[in-house]
């Protein structure tokens, strides 16, 4: 059986010059490359106790779901805006150029409990920071932040100081 890493695709000068994009397609249509995949991240998770996952739109619904399956654990999602039907509390943060938002369903979260986020990808940490945002703002704790990959180049790390973070593979630069 192939290493994770074989699986990823990594493609230079996308979307633009001095760029390595980690194209995370290639896990998703191999089933071993799948399998290495969640069994990755929910290593990461063994003996940590916690109460429910959430995943960011949309490879955090990709990697977390199956996981929350596999563990008996509730499944919440982190929408960009105007995606979830009923009241959401919503997060501004920034961007390269600009900002972005995203929501969460203002019920899905009690006070009090154990959260863990998965993704796909850690990069800078700013979609992160604001998913943490949220989940704090309802009342929720971040005990692990789950990552299947992780650019070390771009520093998202230093962005969620304080946290428990992992990731499955992790690339050097950016």
């Amino acid at each position: 059986m192939k290493k994770l890493e074989d699986y990823v695709i990594s493609i230079k000068d996308f979307p633009e010059e001095g760029i390595v994009f980690r194209d995370v397609t290639g896990i998703l249509q191999e089933a071993d490359g799948l399998k290495l995949a969640i069994d990755g991240l929910e290593k990461n998770l063994n003996g940590l106790d916690f109460d429910l996952i959430v995943g960011p739109e949309s490879r955090g619904f990709i990697f977390g779901m199956p996981i929350a399956y596999n563990m008996h654990k509730p499944f919440i999602l982190v929408r960009k805006p105007g995606k979830l039907p009923r009241e959401t509390i919503r997060e501004e943060y920034a961007l390269e150029y600009g900002t972005s938002e995203l929501e969460i369903h203002k019920d899905s979260i009690k006070p009090g409990q154990k959260v863990v986020i998965i993704d796909d990808l850690i990069a800078t940490g700013g979609t992160t920071k604001a998913i943490i945002n949220l989940i704090e703002r309802l009342g929720g704790e971040v005990v692990k932040i789950d990552f299947l990959m992780e650019l070390k180049g771009l520093k998202g790390r230093d962005m969620l100081k304080g946290y428990d973070v992992s990731s499955v593979i992790c690339y050097e630069g950016k």
